[in-house]
């Protein structure tokens, strides 16, 4: 029995220590040089270690770029959320995002781009659903909101999302498999973990 407690007690270390070593973010770190670090564990990520991406396509239809700037607004709504534990303020976030989803109008869309948008639509419909009936069940909507960020981040590498978002991971969501989700802040504000670690993560890249 003693060697099981140990055992589990140095696997909960070393992923607490997984997290606490990655390199921390701030607001601006790309461009303020005398913003200070939110993370009290490690020193800030250097402006040069975060790449910038641009957007796939440059031909977007306007009423395509607003339908994006929708999704991407109920996404980030539904971000916030999970990183304050509201689940209920999360379901109205899925309910924002499904509305955003009814608005796009795909046949704007030239062939190429109906192919990404294509092989996300339905999964991020099911996980907005999934999102907005299940108050009271924040694991459950995380798991989804894990699911749907890796749809709403191909929509972004290739539309854009109507202002710079930042491509950022938590290291231990998932038995330590990891997670993505996208941010309007260089600030983690980690929506897998909530409170308990609220700054847990990386910044993986910036998409202009």
């Amino acid at each position: 029995m003693k060697t099981i407690i140990i055992s589990t007690l140095t696997a909960t270390t070393l992923a607490f220590a997984a997290c606490n070593n990655q390199p921390a973010t701030h607001e601006g770190s790309h461009t303020d040089s005398s913003a200070t670090a939110h993370h009290h564990d490690a020193a800030p990520a250097a402006a040069a270690d975060v790449a910038t991406v641009q957007p796939q396509f440059t031909d977007v239809d306007p009423a395509v770029t607003t339908a994006m700037k929708g999704i991407v607004e109920g996404y980030l709504q539904l971000k916030n959320s999970l990183a304050a534990d509201d689940d209920a303020a999360a379901a109205k976030a899925g309910e924002a995002m499904s509305a955003a989803l009814a608005k796009t109008d795909a046949s704007r869309l030239t062939a190429d781009q109906q192919k990404i948008y294509a092989n996300n639509e339905a999964d991020l419909k099911e996980h907005a659903e999934h999102i907005s009936k299940n108050a009271g069940n924040i694991a459950h909507q995380r798991e989804h909101f894990a699911e749907m960020s890796e749809d709403v981040y191909e929509l972004v590498k290739a539309f854009g999302g109507g202002q710079p978002l930042y491509h950022e991971r938590c290291p231990m969501y998932n038995d330590n498999k990891g997670a993505l989700w996208l941010s309007e802040s260089a600030t983690i504000k980690n929506p897998y973990m909530g409170a308990k670690m609220a700054t847990c993560g990386t910044v993986e890249e910036l998409i202009r």
